[in-house]
């Protein structure tokens, strides 16, 4: 696990007025913006050698900026040899796997056991630490059930080098979706920002006022009666952003009952019918081109086999 950092910034003249933590966020690849609010809170961030604890505040240009994140807590999660995922890929620096559908990705409200971090300290020697003591390794994330690829990062660089492409758009992540209807158009591109739901904080919504920029490409790879089966394509990595945006354009996916996936007509299915299918990248260390395809889970498989017959 790593050590305690300092990051010291120089505020420039184009990121005059920018909210000290999204420019935090911005500038240290290895935090995400709500970490970067829980330092500031936390009085981790000083402003030209003073404390500041207010996430909002605007930033001055010339102003110096000190950082300290924290070491990670010594982990207290206990290795689970049960939790069920396969390992695709491994070496001293990374690895790829596929989690099946059900399995949470790390520990948090209502999940402190059987989530694929505790499945990872069993089948893993090294898990990076700049995910905390929660998320040892963890470098982008699924839902829970959404199935399908994900990286795991082994040591600190090697995060630090994936989570700044998966900034940099470098990361390409291919998707099917199982959806309700079928588009009129055989491709398409979907481009709204997304933030969280001005009601239900649960849900993300295209209709929030500080909606961040997401984009989706879709294409059609099977249609069926009063269903279709989607290649989907994220450019951005926001919170739920594939089913948002196909849920706002009229084709919700088929099981999703947070964004309209349940409906009395259609197909019927116990969980959203999301796979993460294809996932395609740089070896940060190497330079190796990799890409790794994860075939569809049982359940989506029988269902796409249903449709096939009734069609």
């Amino acid at each position: 696990m790593s050590e305690g950092k300092i990051f010291k910034i120089k505020v420039l003249p184009d990121d005059e007025g920018k909210r000290l933590d999204s420019f935090l966020a911005e500038k240290i690849p290895e935090i995400t913006r709500s970490q970067a609010k829980k330092l500031i809170e936390s009085r981790h961030v000083k402003v030209n050698e003073n404390i500041v604890e207010k996430p909002k505040y605007k930033i001055k240009a010339d102003e110096k900026i000190e950082v300290i994140v924290p070491a990670p807590k010594p982990l207290e999660i206990k290795p689970e040899k049960e939790v069920p995922f396969e390992i695709l890929y491994e070496d001293k620096h990374l690895a790829v796997i596929n989690k099946p559908p059900g399995v949470v990705v790390h520990p948090g409200a209502g999940h402190y056991e059987g989530t694929l971090v505790h499945g990872l300290l069993a089948r893993l020697k090294d898990l990076s630490g700049i995910g905390g003591e929660l998320r040892p390794g963890i470098v982008h994330r699924l839902d829970k059930d959404t199935s399908g690829l994900l990286v795991v990062a082994k040591d600190d660089p090697t995060h630090q080098a994936l989570t700044q492409m998966f900034k940099d758009r470098q990361v390409k992540k291919v998707y099917l979706a199982l959806v309700h209807g079928v588009p009129r158009l055989a491709a398409g591109k979907i481009e709204k920002p997304i933030g969280r739901h001005p009601v239900n904080r649960q849900k993300m919504s295209v209709h929030a006022k500080s909606g961040r920029e997401a984009i989706t490409f879709y294409r059609i790879r099977e249609k069926f009666s009063k269903a279709a089966l989607l290649e989907v394509e994220p450019k951005t990595g926001r919170t739920h952003q594939i089913r948002v945006h196909l849920a706002f354009i009229g084709y919700p996916i088929v099981g999703d009952e947070l964004y309209g996936g349940a409906r009395p007509h259609g197909p019927k299915a116990r969980r959203q019918m999301l796979h993460a299918f294809r996932l395609e990248f740089k070896h940060p260390v190497t330079g190796e081109d990799l890409a790794f395809e994860a075939p569809l889970p049982e359940d989506f498989e029988e269902l796409l086999n249903e449709l096939r017959q009734k069609s």
